[in-house]
């Protein structure tokens, strides 16, 4: 089979990848020169654990070529992808203008038939849209091509995309008619081989999958926050309460870990895209509405222990943070909770050293020079007031705590991950603050 896959960002640079790495013929597109050039170097515009060599290794076996030349590359393809962005626009709707261009482009320049597969994030009823605009193409060409559009949504996590792709826990695929159905069986039989489920349903319900499952998730991370929150207040552990409900297998124990919030450009993407639609088609979501409100909340808890715990002061003094990203094994900076932090920490007069293992190029696009950045974690720690731990990367989670005490002014961590434990930190004289910990109630209310 032959395959075009029109976007190179995260999701389409994966998604051609590892179609490529099952010997099929991907022709990855973009309109970025710069980037196809990149491309074509082994250089990649994303940091993913594994992706680049597998670019290289596809690109040179000749499974794998890039190109701005959109009208060539999906003359003989059997499939076109599109796997552009969809940026939320000032109300929460995702904004089709990328998708639909092109499809509009793709039915200018189709010779044969095509299954057109959405694969970007879209919401219900984007797969009609982008049906009309290559029918309106077409028409104005005055020739009658058949086609099908087809719905895939994607269900990658940043850090682990190519195994989740390789090997899905399912792949769905929203289908009008048996001949695509035909198609996208054949495009995925050899991800099919060790029995991942391929679950074929309408358009409409594919696309509205995507975004109930991230929804989902979102919602399931914003009720832990909370009860993290209410434990902290009540004199409960939120580790213990998350063990005894994580047991259930009902509930689960993924997803369940109380935190400083979500980001990155899905969850906060997705949730205010289905509100959005929601309230389009005069529906009110109120849980999710909640979710993201939890959620903006909690990317300030931490800041404000670090103000209850400094007395309001904080003009002057420096905080080394260890993690910028918004999870680990990623460089994405979109809505990454240490943003906000940052910015609380700044607008009180505070100076901020940071150090993470892949995101400071891409932080520095957005925090420039108002912060300092580490060659590694131990100098930002150099007479610093505290260490703030923000992203739980793995070479976090085992640090020489006699260095870090030597390095520190004062003894203070504050784990926005709970990836220590409280009753160790307190044994090696550090004044310990986790999210949702019981021995913080005192703490707390002798700082304020």
């Amino acid at each position: 089979m032959r395959i075009a896959v029109v976007g190179t960002g995260y999701v389409g640079l994966v998604t051609g990848t590892c179609f490529a790495e099952v010997g099929i013929d991907v022709t990855c597109i973009d309109i970025d020169q710069k980037k196809i050039e990149n491309l074509k170097n082994g250089i990649l515009p994303i940091y993913e654990p594994g992706l680049e060599e597998m670019v290289v290794r596809n690109a040179q076996k000749e499974r794998l070529s890039f190109s701005t030349d959109l009208g060539t590359s999906i003359q003989g393809s059997d499939v076109a992808f599109i796997a552009v962005g969809t940026p939320p626009g000032e109300d929460g709707s995702a904004d089709l203008k990328y998708v639909l261009a092109v499809a509009r482009a793709i039915g200018q320049n189709m010779t044969d038939y095509i299954v057109v597969v959405t694969k970007s994030t879209v919401p219900v009823g984007t797969a009609k849209k982008v049906r009309e605009a290559i029918e309106q193409e077409l028409e104005a060409r005055g020739v009658n091509i058949a086609f099908d559009v087809a719905s895939n949504p994607e269900f990658l996590k940043e850090g682990a995309a190519i195994d989740d792709f390789l090997k899905p826990d399912r792949i769905v695929v929203g289908v009008s008619s048996k001949r695509a159905e035909e198609v996208m069986s054949k495009l995925y039989k050899p991800f099919l081989m060790n029995g991942h489920p391929l679950i074929f349903m309408d358009i409409p319900s594919a696309e509205m999958t995507k975004y109930a499952a991230n929804a989902m998730l979102a919602t399931k991370i914003s009720f832990m926050n909370d009860i993290a929150n209410l434990c902290e207040i009540m004199g409960a552990d939120v580790n213990m309460v998350r063990k005894g409900i994580g047991s259930d297998a009902r509930i689960g124990n993924k997803f369940i870990y109380p935190g400083i919030g979500y980001g990155g450009s899905c969850f906060p993407k997705d949730v205010k895209a289905l509100i959005k639609t929601a309230h389009e088609n005069g529906y009110d979501m109120r849980v999710l509405k909640s979710v993201e409100e939890v959620n903006e909340n909690q990317k300030s808890v931490l800041f404000n222990k670090i103000n209850n715990h400094f007395n309001g002061d904080l003009a002057g003094k420096t905080f080394a943070i260890w993690g910028l990203s918004f999870k680990p094994k990623t460089d994405d900076m979109r809505e990454a909770p240490s943003l906000v932090i940052i910015e609380k920490l700044l607008a009180k007069g505070a100076k901020v050293r940071a150090y993470d293992p892949v995101a400071m190029k891409e932080a520095s696009h957005t925090l420039g020079d108002t912060i300092e950045y580490g060659k590694d974690e131990y100098e930002t720690l150099i007479d610093a007031d505290a260490l703030l731990l923000v992203t739980e990367w793995p070479e976090f989670r085992s640090p020489n705590f006699t260095v870090v005490s030597k390095l520190l002014k004062e003894k203070v961590i504050f784990d926005g991950r709970n990836i220590y434990d409280a009753a160790d930190m307190q044994d090696k004289g550090f004044t310990y603050y986790g999210i949702g910990l019981k021995q913080q109630v005192a703490q707390v209310n002798e700082a304020i």
